[in-house]
């Protein structure tokens, strides 16, 4: 007698395997819907913005405090050198609620210096530039979570070309619809004139999407376009007076046409690209200009940046921001803010410590310190030091193992053997310090005898296994920008002389490092992260060291071989060109999965890495955050 055959919706089962199938198919399912769900209640909006309370003398005591300023170039989920990532950007905004600041509407700032009414005593205006919908995405659920108030800050040309990494004027209807946003706008265009690559050859004017395939060989030689006159190789302007301002001119009767017909009106805010200028521009013909169509045409401008503060001695038309990069951890940001405010706020601003338990077992000396479980972030103070010793521990033989997650513009520092206390004009009275300076690593001892070097290590020579010279990366730089002229060009005539003369250019013979010529050495640029593994070890008067796995020193002589204690320090780094002319004078060291322990196996004097169950959450987590962001890019 034949079995009869199970069916389950249109699929038969005639043995366990495909019973087996069956499950393991709607187990997929459940998954990928539950993921999706997940996903979607991460990045949909369901409330709306509700106002603070006026009327609330604890939050509004008519006292004038200002306002900050802080605008952010943009946000991804996982963050990148320029975009911050949605964890660091609520960590920061969480942390300016706790410390009770309120987000502030355009038309409290214009309420403010146009008609004399208060803001909030601890006022915070917010900013996203640029207009990316990527920003959107993963900003507004953040804002509903908060219920903060921002402006998206776009530019009227990404309309008119309909691009899709842009919000479109039917999505801000809709931000708008749900109160989390208002508009303000960046100006009609990004685009770049009077450029010049390092090597001084002259790029003339580019737009935005050329200016990015080859900003790598950029410095800071260039300017934006309503900066300046339009020039020549040899700067001369090339544009009368007259034709400057009709050039000027025409971008705001372009912005303004753009916004009326796509939007219904023009925003009150406007962001004069590019800041920190003198006035409106450059030149003072050019400020002009641009000075006669944005006071005719908005009702506020940013015009600076890198000052959060502003107060009724500002100009509504000269207002300042900060823009918190996607490097800093939240107590450099806060850092930044309590040295703008007036002296009689900045006790206002109280830092974050992180994990209680592990904060409680150093002793900040100076600067501020957030503990994030297998991390120290410490923070110096601006134009100085942040300093942490670790209570309890005196150790003479020792093992050190630790990543340097700081970037390479900066110092940080790792002491041991440290005798005496540590004071802010000399530091320890002796110790053993192990340094990345802006990206040299340095070993020295100080002892009664001052302070001894005993080892210097280029770090980018230490991994420079194949040298560029200086004439090679001269011609590589020629090649990018012909294929730029050729990838963008009108037509494809043009576009394929340009092919042709990159391939030439490729295929020129120049003088290698093996040649004898110069090497070719990166500026370091404030944004450049670091990511450094040290693993030393004391031993009475020898100390071995390696880094990244590759041995430097196994024999160094010390001369003092007292116990002393551990501690940590970050340094200002100075101001360094940067072609995001940031001039930031915080720096955050980051010390990663910090183990002191003895020569021989035993139980660690300090260990501040993941364990049991802490690790297990840690692993699911990256392996959570991995899948969604899988996720996020695919579908």
């Amino acid at each position: 007698m034949k079995r009869k055959k199970k069916k389950f919706l249109f699929y038969s089962i005639e043995t366990p395997k495909d019973t087996v199938k069956i499950l393991r198919t709607c187990l997929e399912i459940v998954i990928i819907v539950f993921t999706v769900f997940l996903v979607a209640r991460a990045l949909l909006v369901t409330k709306t913005y509700k106002p603070y309370n006026r009327q609330d003398k604890k939050i509004v005591s008519g006292r004038d405090h200002g306002f900050i300023a802080l605008s952010y170039f943009g946000v991804a989920r996982k963050g990148t050198d320029s975009l911050i990532s949605t964890t660091r950007l609520e960590e920061e905004l969480t942390a300016l609620k706790k410390l009770g600041y309120v987000t502030v509407t355009q038309q409290d700032l214009e309420n403010y210096y146009y008609y004399g009414k208060p803001l909030p005593d601890k006022a915070v205006f917010l900013m996203f530039e640029d207009g990316r919908k990527d920003t959107v995405l993963f900003t507004e659920k953040l804002l509903e979570k908060l219920n903060d108030k921002a402006s998206i800050l776009t530019y009227a040309e990404k309309f008119d070309r309909n691009d899709e990494k842009f919000v479109s004027p039917e999505d801000l209807k809709k931000l708008k619809g749900e109160g989390y946003w208002e508009l303000g706008t960046n100006g009609y265009r990004l685009s770049y004139i009077n450029t010049f690559d390092r090597y001084h050859r002259f790029l003339g004017q580019m737009d935005s999407r050329e200016f990015v395939e080859i900003n790598q060989y950029i410095d800071r030689d260039y300017n934006h376009y309503l900066m300046d006159y339009i020039r020549d190789r040899d700067r001369v302007p090339t544009e009368s007076t007259n034709q400057m301002r009709k050039r000027i001119t025409r971008d705001y009767d372009l912005m303004e046409k753009i916004y009326q017909k796509r939007i219904g009106y023009v925003p009150d805010l406007y962001c004069i690209m590019h800041s920190n200028t003198g006035r409106y521009g450059n030149n003072p013909g050019v400020s002009a200009v641009n000075g006669e169509n944005l006071e005719s045409l908005f009702k506020m401008n940013i015009n600076r940046e890198g000052f959060s503060f502003n107060n009724k001695k500002s100009s509504i038309y000269d207002l300042t921001r900060l823009e918190p990069q996607p490097w800093w951890y939240t107590n450099h940001l806060l850092m930044r803010i309590r040295d703008d405010l007036p002296k009689k706020d900045r006790h206002h601003i109280v830092f974050e410590k992180g994990d209680r338990k592990g904060f409680s077992e150093w002793r900040l000396v100076k600067g501020a310190a957030e503990f994030k479980h297998n991390l120290i972030a410490l923070t110096s103070e601006s134009r100085s030091k942040g300093v942490l010793v670790l209570k309890k521990i005196q150790c003479q033989d020792m093992k050190l193992s630790c990543r340097l997650k700081g970037n390479k513009i900066g110092g940080q520092t790792i002491y041991l053997r440290t005798g005496g206390a540590y004071k802010s004009k000399g530091g320890f009275k002796r110790c053993v310090a192990i340094s990345v300076e802006n990206n040299v690593l340095y070993v020295r001892e100080k002892g009664k005898n001052g302070v001894r070097t005993l080892l210097t290590q280029d770090l980018f020579k230490l991994h420079d296994t194949h040298p560029v010279s200086v004439p090679e990366d001269s011609r590589d730089a020629h090649e990018a920008e012909l294929k730029v002229r050729g990838k963008f060009s009108r037509d494809e005539l043009t576009a394929g002389l340009y092919r042709l003369k990159a391939w030439r250019v490729s295929r020129e013979k120049v003088p290698s490092v093996k040649d004898g010529a110069k090497e070719y050495v990166p500026a370091l640029q404030i944004s450049d992260p670091g990511d450094v593994q040290i693993e030393a070890a004391l031993k009475g008067d020898r100390m071995a060291i390696r880094v990244d796995n590759i041995e430097l020193a196994d024999d160094l002589k010390l001369s003092d071989t007292s116990s002393g204690g551990v501690a940590l320090e970050s340094r200002f780094g100075g101001f360094q060109k940067s072609q995001r002319n940031i001039a930031d004078d915080v720096y955050d060291a980051a010390f990663e999965n910090l183990i002191i322990s003895p020569l021989s196996p035993s139980a660690p004097y300090y260990d501040y890495t993941y364990h049991g169950f802490e690790k297990i959450g840690h692993d699911l987590s990256l392996a959570w955050n991995a899948m969604v962001n899988w996720f996020v890019d695919h579908l």
